[in-house]
């Protein structure tokens, strides 16, 4: 496990930060929570923002993220949390707080965990084929890659990273895993490469999709999304604020789900002329459009091209 600021600065580009902290529509004397701290970027400009007996929650699985805040932000509003943000109500009570202003959502990987080689994040650098967020514990990409069946890795693939050619990659996987193991980033980007027609590659690299599967396999990025922003909206006081930002169809999928579910809950028939399921909204949707970051940020920072904010208040 790496140690931030040993071999390697914690970097994190923070996409869209005028848009979110703006959206926040943030109180001198709010609780915010920053559900993934990553390097800081959102929590400093929400803290600039702040007054004196105004707080935020930091929440981040990586603990070079949460060793890194530790060093490079010396403000007792800040309240450091190591842990996951699906645990974000029990994150808010052993902070010392019932309720909060404003929840941000940055999903995906940070900038440093890809950056960084050693975490095997990258399809570009070699590295063990590790993935994990928290290096604490759990499985690895390796693990997934060397011992799940075909059928599953290939659900993987095809659901999680919406890769077309699948099948194909992963028969070159099972058949190269029989005769040695496949333990680092670049055999397996090689594999995934050999697999795939030679004009895929004008996409992209051709192991962008299936990386990004493993990632969100070995670190269960997809399951309790829904659940935590309910329990974050539930968190936040009337006219608080929540604001996400995915980074692939299937994050922003469920993001936008939830809130359309929150906002529209009645389920009384169409043709009802009054409602009388009893189900009022929970909240306003303040993005009816996905918010994207700007041409000029886009050429600051290339990972912001996928970036899709959204934004809902407490009613």
């Amino acid at each position: 496990m790496s140690n931030a600021g040993s071999d390697m600065e914690f970097v994190h580009y923070s996409v869209m930060a005028d848009e979110v902290t703006n959206g926040l529509n943030i109180k001198e004397d709010g609780v915010y929570v920053d559900c993934t701290l990553g390097g800081c970027g959102h929590t400093k400009r929400i803290l600039s923002r702040l007054g004196k007996s105004g707080s935020v929650i930091g929440i981040d699985l990586d603990g070079d993220a949460i060793a890194n805040a530790r060093a490079a932000v010396k403000d007792e509003r800040l309240k450091l949390w190591k842990g996951n943000y699906k645990d974000i109500r029990e994150a808010v009570r052993e902070c010392g707080f019932g309720y909060v202003n404003g929840v941000l959502f940055d999903l995906g990987v940070s900038s440093y965990q890809i950056d960084n080689a050693e975490r095997g994040f990258s399809y570009i650098k070699d590295a063990p084929l590790d993935m994990r967020m928290d290096q604490s514990g759990g499985i690895t990409a390796a693990d997934i890659i060397n011992t799940y069946p075909a059928e599953k890795l290939e659900r993987i693939f095809r659901e999680y990273g919406e890769e077309r050619f699948s099948r194909k990659i992963i028969a070159r996987v099972i058949d190269r895993r029989q005769i040695k193991p496949v333990e680092t980033t670049a055999e397996l980007a090689k594999l995934i490469t050999e697999a795939c027609p030679g004009y895929y590659r004008k996409e992209g690299h051709p192991a962008k999709r299936c990386f990004q599967a493993l990632r969100i396999e070995v670190n269960g990025e997809l399951e309790g999304l829904g659940t935590a922003l309910k329990e974050a909206i539930e968190l936040l006081v009337p006219g608080g604020r929540i604001a996400v930002i995915a980074f692939h169809s299937l994050e922003d999928r469920i993001v936008k789900t939830t809130f359309h579910s929150l906002e529209s809950p009645c389920t009384c028939p169409k043709d009802f002329p009054v409602c009388v399921c009893g189900k009022k909204p929970a909240i306003k949707i303040i993005t009816k459009k996905a918010l994207v970051s700007s041409d000029e940020e886009n050429e600051k920072n290339s990972r912001s091209h996928s970036a899709k904010l959204r934004i809902a208040e407490k009613l």
